[in-house]
């Protein structure tokens, strides 16, 4: 619990644990373009407390931009090279519309250290796979839950087609989408080392 004393203390060693986890280590190896889904995702394991499982990224995929309300999330890359655009949502939302700051947009491989996010901090963010296929271990705590409020929604980011990005941070306008038509994720067995509880 983020309300607990020891929250920043653990925080800290759950990066430095994840830090140091390689593909080899779950027995991944990158996929070549004949996946079946653009995105797929291997289950290792879930409680009341958390979620955890890798994404798979063909080359050129892309998770969209999506939040974890009231969930914190740690990911870590295991191969490839993923582009991470994340944002802050701002009061008031407007209906459908909502304002949100536009913080980073950053590379992140496996000799990056985990990428975090926070119930009110990077909690919306748009995932790329770029140049070839890509993996990430995904943690998610608390998992979702619908009948708890915490379901996954689509955003779209409005802005000018064509225009320069301006510089980060920036205040931006989000409309709030159904799950992209080209978007869906399939299913894999997970190879890796099994996890005890």
């Amino acid at each position: 619990s983020p309300a607990g004393p020891s929250f920043g203390e653990n925080l800290h060693r759950l990066q430095q644990l994840l830090g140091e986890v390689r593909a080899e280590d779950l027995r991944l190896a990158p996929r070549g373009p004949a996946a079946a889904a653009p995105v797929s995702y291997m289950h290792i394991c879930e409680t009341e407390s958390f979620s955890m499982g890798v994404f798979l990224l063909r080359g050129g995929a892309c998770i969209p931009l999506h939040d974890h309300p009231g969930m914190n999330g740690v990911l870590k890359v295991l191969y490839g090279t993923l582009r991470i655009a994340c944002m802050d949502a701002l009061p008031p939302a407007a209906g459908p519309r909502r304002r949100a700051l536009f913080r980073s947009r950053q590379l992140y491989t496996p000799a990056s250290p985990p990428c975090l996010l926070a119930p009110h901090t990077d909690n919306l963010h748009q995932i790329d796979a770029v140049d070839g296929p890509a993996a990430f271990l995904d943690i998610l705590a608390p998992p979702y839950d619908p009948q708890r409020g915490r379901d996954c929604h689509y955003y779209r980011l409005l802005e000018a087609p064509g225009a320069e990005p301006p510089a980060l941070p920036r205040e931006v306008w989000l409309d709030e989408t159904p799950q992209a038509a080209d978007f869906w994720c399939g299913g894999e067995p997970y190879p890796g080392p099994r996890v005890r509880l």
